[in-house]
């Protein structure tokens, strides 16, 4: 087994072991490659890469990713909940730490539910609400074309055709030319553009609805992420006209680095 001293944090997805150095350490690129290599006796894990930067960009991409061992390719086939999903971890947002999130959105869709899912990368969040849930309808936007293209074999490879419709292009201009009105559930997990998408999100709600909103905070010691993710929002969005609004929920999702939390808010809102 690799060395227990090392602090490493692995993240598998599907057949591939992502290795990350610990926060704000420079990684050693040998370690990285020998405990790479001890991860492959696991049958599980065909191949093995270097995240040596964070999530960035416009897609929110695994930055400098670097190959360690095993086969060198950077495509898989991720599972959970049931379903299946084709990725590639170098062109493609997906993280297994938002497992329990999936379901637990999916478990709050009520019968005949038209969702729609503003950032939906490969498809996950929107399949598994198809799968786990009598939703009527998702409506699946992403902007990035790999991830749409992913998307779209997603649903075929799922067998939800019909209820979870793809789309190719910026949210804001996909909800403002073809789905206002339409939603009675939208999902936001993309933290950087929640709050100012908040406005196409209320767009996309018929006469009322449910918002899932994924914000990143800080919270120093004492202090709670959740209150504080409350605080953000509210202060953004106070002089927001023509809406009612309420927090249903909040929840820490993750861990995202020190001190730094990724918090989701269930927010009902209704149109004036």
């Amino acid at each position: 087994m690799p060395d227990e001293n090392v602090r490493f944090k692995v993240e598998v997805i599907g057949d591939i072991a992502i290795i990350k150095p610990p926060h704000g350490a420079k990684p050693d690129l040998e370690l990285a490659r020998r405990y790479g290599e001890e991860l492959l006796k696991s049958p599980s894990i065909k191949s093995a890469w270097l995240a040596e930067g964070p999530v960035e960009g416009p897609y929110k991409v695994r930055s400098n990713l670097v190959y360690l061992a095993g086969e060198r390719r950077t495509e898989t086939i991720y599972r959970e909940h049931g379903c299946s999903f084709k990725v590639d971890i170098a062109k493609d947002f997906i993280t297994p730490r938002l497992s329990y999130e999936h379901l637990r959105v999916a478990k709050l869709v009520r019968s005949g539910e038209i969702i729609v899912n503003m950032f939906a990368g490969v498809g996950i969040f929107s399949i598994i609400i198809a799968r786990h849930s009598d939703a009527k309808l998702v409506h699946s936007i992403d902007i990035n074309p790999d991830a749409f293209e992913k998307m779209v074999e997603n649903v075929r490879l799922n067998k939800v055709e019909g209820r979870v419709l793809p789309y190719l292009g910026d949210a804001a201009n996909v909800v403002e030319e073809r789905l206002r009105g339409v939603a009675n559930r939208v999902l936001m997990p993309l933290p950087d553009l929640a709050i100012p998408y908040f406005k196409y999100a209320v767009d996309a709600i018929d006469h009322e609805g449910y918002v899932h909103v994924y914000l990143h905070v800080h919270a120093s010691k004492g202090e709670d992420p959740e209150e504080n993710a409350r605080k953000l929002f509210a202060e953004h969005i106070r002089n927001a006209e023509k809406i009612s609004w309420s927090f249903e929920a909040s929840r820490i999702v993750r861990m995202v680095g020190p001190r730094f939390y990724q918090v989701v808010l269930d927010v009902y809102v209704k149109k004036l």
